[in-house]
């Protein structure tokens, strides 16, 4: 396929040039309509490429087929059978994947470090969870994914389940044997689905990690803003051989997702496949070598640690790692990764990936620089320099791995949806939570609806919340109160 060809963008230029009238939505109309100081911020050219997909990128009936050659061509870049294009985020891009393996009340496997809008799916879905545990380090207090041996012995014990789902990347850069669990599944006819939303640039370039349609997975979903060029909202979700139909898989994107679908992301998209096809080895190669550079440079300040494959893969741990995502630990400083993210933005505007109680994280890509990677040296350098003012590190009371496993005994949507009540939360352990609490980043919830909650976990919550740490879609975001089943 001629992959120098962007259909989408084609398309846009083409409307533009032909000077259409639309009396259509959007309302504000090329932007003449737009409030001046909203365009002052936005730009006239983001209200003049907000156009309808159908009856402005294309015709009535779609019959130049833009946004079919545009994931025909996604899809040939990767080596996917198909391609589908999403403008709702991986958010529902995983929940249509999902829904289109499984139904009400069948079962699915899922990795339990999985991302809050799976649990979201499940929620909506009234699919039964059966959750394979992640491999915890317990000196690092991090959850790397779950190893292959674990799925199957979830499929030995749960011949019914319709498929699998795993998260990999992990928001920390660790990776599944994908290859290990493709055959896992495939052992007994099933699909897995690979929430790879954070893992868009992984394959362009050999020396990251083998990416999920290489690896056998049957469906993957990417995040295309997260480590790609697509703006915000922006996914894809790939599919290849014959135990998903595709024609089911689109049914219930379509189920889930807009009517008004954003042009911009679709253009957006368009043009990172074509840059990725034609440059991004070559993007690669120049980050890649630069963050080998930022990670040897921070490894020098004293009271920071990189992590790297020794500490992240072998026996019990990660199968891979991407490097591009630098996992700093610095309890060296004895102070918190909560703190030291709030100074570096307060001080140096800088903005972190995401944070915990001891660490913090700076995601790299092909947009990085000399100049970017120097200002954050800068900021890193200056934040060891200034340690003593953020002593001493707020105390997280983290469970042990087995502390932290809650027992599931609803199902996730019949404890959402059924009846509920808010208690103080030295009240709620052995309560079913009715809600996710989820530290965020980077999205995997603590306990999710259906848990039984645990003194341990309601503890970690409490004294994380009040160490600076985020419980966004909680009802009480401050953990004084946790919303729970009303069991009869």
């Amino acid at each position: 396929m001629d992959h120098s060809k962007a259909p989408v963008l084609e398309a846009l230029a083409a409307y533009h040039a032909e000077h259409q009238t639309s009396f259509t939505p959007p309302g504000h109309k090329q932007g003449r309509g737009a409030d001046p100081r909203v365009r002052a911020v936005l730009g006239d050219a983001v209200f003049l490429s907000d156009v309808l997909a159908v009856s402005g990128l294309d015709d009535r009936t779609s019959s130049h087929g833009v946004l079919a050659e545009a994931q025909a061509l996604m899809a040939d870049a990767v080596d996917a059978d198909h391609t589908f294009f999403s403008t709702c985020g991986s958010s529902l891009s995983v929940k249509a994947a999902m829904l289109s393996v499984a139904g009400p009340h069948e079962t699915l496997i899922v990795g339990r470090d999985a991302h809050k809008s799976v649990v979201s799916g499940l929620i909506l879905s009234g699919v039964r969870p059966i959750w394979v545990d992640p491999q915890w380090d317990p000196e690092l207090h991090l959850a790397h994914p779950p190893a292959s041996e674990s799925f199957r012995t979830a499929f030995r014990e749960h011949p019914e389940a319709k498929g699998a789902l795993v998260t990999s990347p992990t928001p920390y850069g660790t990776c599944s044997d994908l290859t290990a669990i493709a055959a896992a599944c495939h052992e007994h006819g099933k699909p897995l689905i690979a929430d790879e939303a954070w893992g868009a640039h992984l394959p362009f370039h050999p020396d990251l990690p083998t990416w999920g349609m290489d690896a056998g997975a049957d469906v993957c979903v990417t995040s295309v803003h997260k480590m790609g060029s697509g703006l915000e909202q922006s996914s894809v979700f790939h599919l290849q051989g014959d135990l998903v139909d595709p024609h089911v898989l689109s049914a219930r994107e379509d189920l889930l997702g807009t009517t008004s679908p954003s042009s911009l992301i679709y253009a957006a998209l368009d043009g990172w496949r074509r840059q990725m096809v034609e440059h991004g080895r070559a993007l690669y190669d120049d980050a890649l070598s630069l963050v080998a550079d930022v990670r040897s440079r921070i490894a020098s300040i004293d009271g920071m640690h990189v992590h790297g494959r020794a500490d992240f893969c072998g026996p019990g741990r990660a199968f891979d790692m991407d490097p591009l995502q630098v996992i700093v630990d610095i309890t060296g400083l004895r102070i918190s990764g909560y703190g030291a993210a709030d100074w570096l933005r307060q001080h140096h505007r800088i903005n972190l990936h995401l944070s915990d109680h001891r660490r913090i994280s700076a995601q790299f890509s092909h947009g990085d620089d000399e100049r970017s990677a120097e200002r954050l040296l800068a900021a890193l350098e200056d934040l060891a320099q200034h340690a003593e003012e953020l002593r001493p590190a707020p105390e997280v009371r983290v469970p042990s791995p087995a502390e932290l496993r809650l027992e599931q005994v609803m199902l996730p949507r019949d404890a959402f949806f059924g009846p509920t009540e808010q208690v103080p939360w030295r009240r709620a352990a052995g309560r079913v939570s009715a809600e996710m609490l989820t530290p965020y980043p980077p999205g995997i919830p603590a306990a999710l609806p259906g848990e039984r909650l645990s003194d341990e976990v309601l503890h970690y919550l409490r004294s994380g919340v009040d160490a600076g740490m985020v419980v966004p879609d909680a009802v009480d975001s401050e953990v004084q109160s946790v919303r729970v089943a009303v069991e009869e």
